[in-house]
């Protein structure tokens, strides 16, 4: 007994221990993220834990280069931002909407945003992809249509200034120039660089040094910079493995995190009733596909009558011709129901409604009532007196 209950105290204690490894791992792989702590108080919805939740949205949904911008930002820019990004993403949860601009409240709502950003896509595997250190000299392919091309013809809502147009359309193309001499001179420089590097790598299957190398070995701060920026990468891969090793940990605990939150019942007493707004074009469309269902309707009605009275003469001709017009559209009706039921009642020796039968029916069925019964005893949801 006693070595059973070191066995799960000892287990208890790594899923305990679990939570805390995991959730560290995922802060340290993402960028500026946040402490453990923050996200245990954001489940409880702490005010203290929003700006850093805040914080760490924005820098997950921006792009590389607006990173730089977020000091410039304050807190309600900011917000907003993260809101619209979000939405465009197709988030919609209407808690998150309704928070202050401020960034002083809903830390369980952006924990929630949050986890649905990693449970949507790859997420750190974009992130890490983003900030990596380029060791290698890259240049970007520079892919465009030409611009005299037309395009798509689209029709203006107003007047169009063609003058403004067609400065528009130089100012596109000057900048397309400049983008392309551009590059031209920086695929001439790492030429150059090349070549005076050239048999001084390692790797003799580059046979060169790159623009990050040469300058790490022309300055030896460049160098003790790039060092540190491969450990931080490295440090950022190691705790990105350690996340996907736990990573079931934290989406148990996210479930606690959604069972706390509020149920959120819509109040059609308080939310205005916004009726959608249909121009008069829209009106006169909206009339003719009514008279066009009508008259698909009545067109229908007018082919379903001769089927139905084919199927009374024939189910007057199988009774004999004794039955009344209301047994046989009882018998109609009871056949539109279930098609079987009437042909059991076919197969009680071709006797009429009115008479006794030749022989008894299926063991399936009930026999019928007796000689002169006007009724016939049949299984089913009709029961013996649906006829």
């Amino acid at each position: 007994m006693g070595r059973r209950r070191r066995r799960v105290a000892g287990a208890a204690g790594v899923g305990v221990g679990a939570l805390p490894e995991a959730i560290a791992a995922l802060s340290q792989s993402l960028p500026a993220g946040p402490s453990p702590e923050v996200f245990r108080r954001a489940k409880f919805d702490r005010p203290e834990a929003a700006s850093a939740l805040w914080r760490l949205l924005f820098h997950v949904l921006s792009p590389l280069g607006a990173v730089g911008a977020s000091a410039s930002l304050g807190p309600e820019a900011r917000a907003r931002w993260v809101k619209s990004a979000l939405s465009s993403q197709g988030y919609q949860r209407p808690a998150l909407a309704r928070l202050p601009e401020d960034g002083s409240q809903g830390s369980r709502e952006l924990l929630l945003a949050l986890s649905w950003l990693l449970a949507r896509g790859p997420l750190l595997e974009r992130l890490l992809a983003q900030t990596r250190v380029r060791l290698g000299d890259e240049v970007p392919a520079l892919e465009c249509e030409s611009l005299a091309r037309p395009g798509p013809a689209v029709e203006a809502e107003g007047p169009v200034d063609v003058r403004r147009v067609q400065w528009l359309l130089g100012k596109l193309r000057l900048r397309w120039r400049g983008l392309a001499s551009g590059q031209q001179e920086q695929s001439a420089l790492l030429s150059k660089i090349h070549g005076y590097t050239h048999s001084c790598h390692g790797n003799h299957s580059l046979g060169h040094l790159s623009v990050t190398e040469a300058e790490a070995l022309r300055d030896p701060e460049n160098g003790r910079q790039l060092l540190q920026a491969l450990e931080s990468e490295n440090a950022r891969l190691e705790a990105a493995v350690r996340w996907r090793a736990c990573e079931l940990v934290y989406w148990q605990w996210m479930d606690t995190v959604l069972g706390s939150c509020p149920l959120e019942v819509p109040a059609a007493a308080s939310q205005p009733t916004f009726l959608p707004r249909i121009p008069e074009h829209r009106i006169s469309e909206l009339e003719l596909v009514a008279r066009e269902l009508q008259g698909l309707q009545e067109a229908l009605r007018e082919a379903a009558e001769p089927r139905r009275a084919a199927w009374q003469a024939r189910a007057t001709s199988a009774a004999g011709g004794h039955s009344s017009p209301s047994a046989v559209a009882c018998w109609s009706q009871a056949g539109a129901h279930s098609p079987q039921l009437a042909a059991r009642a076919r197969g009680c020796g071709g006797a009429s409604l009115g008479g006794p039968c030749r022989r008894p029916c299926s063991s399936s069925s009930q026999p019928c009532s007796g000689p002169g019964s006007k009724t016939l005893a049949l299984p089913g949801p009709l029961g013996p007196t649906g006829w």
